[in-house]
């Protein structure tokens, strides 16, 4: 189907460029030109989010049930709210919790739309720092159970966080040769110690300022590392409860592009080890524990602009282009331009969703 996104605007290399029209052919963008008409549209089109960190939606936990049905359902509910590529990730869990969602993740790949893979948070973490997650699982790795784990994960595992002062160098380096992006997290780590990490290929932060190591002026902690490093990015929550708007500024103004945004979210759960209750604007385990978000991708790009003061285009290009990068998502499928994968988002002025298109289709919202 061919049609056309009128007299919109989008970011080329930094710039808003106004008037534009968009076309689309099948699943692509064809062409992009000056607009044809003058009809008054304030629209903005924006590339689909991309969310590395998200443990569910829909009313569905993947973790507690791990099914094909909660990953459609999930899909479903992520792709209405503007996120077209995202990892699901599992917190620290018993090894036969962990199998079923890797089996699962598996046999769902070969139709899935915007599921991109597993992120595995734990459970090779500190038990210093596990904010919301079960003490009783977390372990340290051997050689051989990684190994394990990534044949039976059969490239669906893409990112795992770990605590690399409490895990062997050659558990970590098997996991950079086979490709999975490493992210230091839920570490009591030295500032030395995450330096070092970072010197030896790690490549990002989990949740910067959550559950690691602080800040402190006679010990520098795991943040002040992620500062003095030329390579090391982190992820942020950016919804004013896990960290707060004045600390996202001025992380964001430390890191540039290094910083990117994930949501955390949970959903509501009463079953399994993991139990989250809405409270608010966050999700608490029962004990009141905060465990987890309930951001979308486009609430947390609209906090970095309308509390954080961060300029619109960056704080769309941390939901999009940085975590692309680190991810390696081809930027075909992350960038506005001809020739590239037609997943864009239409926003009016105030960025409220309008419209979703996901390779050349648009959904419903």
């Amino acid at each position: 189907m061919k049609y056309v996104i009128a007299n919109t605007s989008y970011f080329q290399d930094g710039k808003r460029k106004k008037n534009q029209d968009i076309l689309i052919d099948g699943p692509n963008i064809i062409e992009i030109t000056n607009a044809k008409t003058n009809t008054p549209n304030p629209s903005l089109s924006v590339p689909g989010f991309i969310d590395l960190q998200i443990y569910g939606a829909g009313g569905k936990l993947f973790s507690a049930e791990p099914t094909l049905e909660s990953l459609t359902i999930i899909e479903d509910d992520l792709l209405k709210k503007g996120t077209t590529a995202f990892l699901a990730c599992m917190a620290t869990n018993t090894p036969e919790v962990f199998n079923s969602c890797i089996a699962t993740a598996k046999e769902y790949r070969s139709a899935a739309r915007n599921f991109k893979g597993l992120h595995l948070e734990g459970p090779f973490l500190n038990p210093k720092r596990l904010g919301a997650h079960i003490p009783e699982f977390v372990r340290k790795a051997t050689l051989n159970e990684i190994k394990e784990l990534l044949d039976f994960g059969d490239g669906v595992i893409k990112m795992m966080t770990i605590a690399p002062e409490c895990q062997d160098d050659e558990v970590i380096q098997y996991l950079l040769d086979n490709g999975v992006v490493v992210s230091l997290g839920h570490s009591n780590a030295t500032f030395e110690e995450a330096t070092d990490a970072y010197n030896k290929g790690i490549q990002t932060t989990t949740h910067l300022f959550n559950a690691m190591s602080p800040v402190h002026h006679r010990e520098p902690g795991i943040p002040t590392a992620v500062f003095s490093h030329d390579k090391a990015r982190a992820s942020i929550i950016a919804d004013g409860q896990h960290v707060d708007y004045e600390v996202v500024k001025f992380a964001k103004k430390l890191l540039k592009e290094r910083l990117f945004l994930i949501t955390d979210a949970v959903t509501e759960c009463s079953t399994g080890p993991y139990q989250h209750v809405k409270n608010g604007d966050k999700y608490v385990m029962p004990n009141g524990t905060l465990s987890g978000s309930s951001l979308t991708m486009l609430q947390a790009v609209q906090n970095c602009v309308s509390r954080c003061g961060i300029e619109l285009n960056e704080a769309i290009n941390m939901g999009t282009k940085y975590p692309a990068d680190l991810i390696g998502i081809d930027q075909l499928t992350a960038t506005i331009a001809p020739g590239n994968e037609a997943n864009l988002l239409i926003l009016d002025d105030s960025l409220n969703l309008k419209e979703v298109i996901f390779r050349g289709e648009k959904i419903s919202i």
